[in-house]
């Protein structure tokens, strides 16, 4: 399910409500309360999460449900705080979505 919400994501960039409700989708899959929930948010981030949630909110600047769904997904899939989550935290970064949490402020 992550990879095709990515590829959703990134094949329909212009339009709001999918990339909307693909931050919500990858937001909910991404929670992170076990194991399984941290091993899915490191699944989701190599499948190019963390980029296309960015991308999403760079691209939607003046859409609120874009913006309050990218920051939530971004703040799931960065959770942690063993190396694999640093790691995650440290891509986010390279990839812009300090910036974007900021610009969405």
């Amino acid at each position: 399910a992550i990879e095709a919400i990515v590829a959703s994501m990134r094949a329909h960039s212009q339009v709001e409500d999918v990339q909307k409700m693909g931050c919500w989708a990858l937001r909910n899959v991404c929670f992170c309360t076990d194991a399984a929930g941290h091993a899915r948010s490191q699944r989701a981030a190599e499948a190019g999460t963390v980029e296309a949630i960015v991308a999403a909110m760079q691209a939607h600047p003046q859409e609120a449900g874009v913006q309050e769904e990218g920051c939530r997904a971004l703040g799931n899939v960065c959770f942690g705080s063993d190396a694999a989550a640093f790691a995650r935290k440290q891509r986010a970064a390279v990839a812009g979505a300090i910036e974007a949490i900021v610009a969405a402020m």
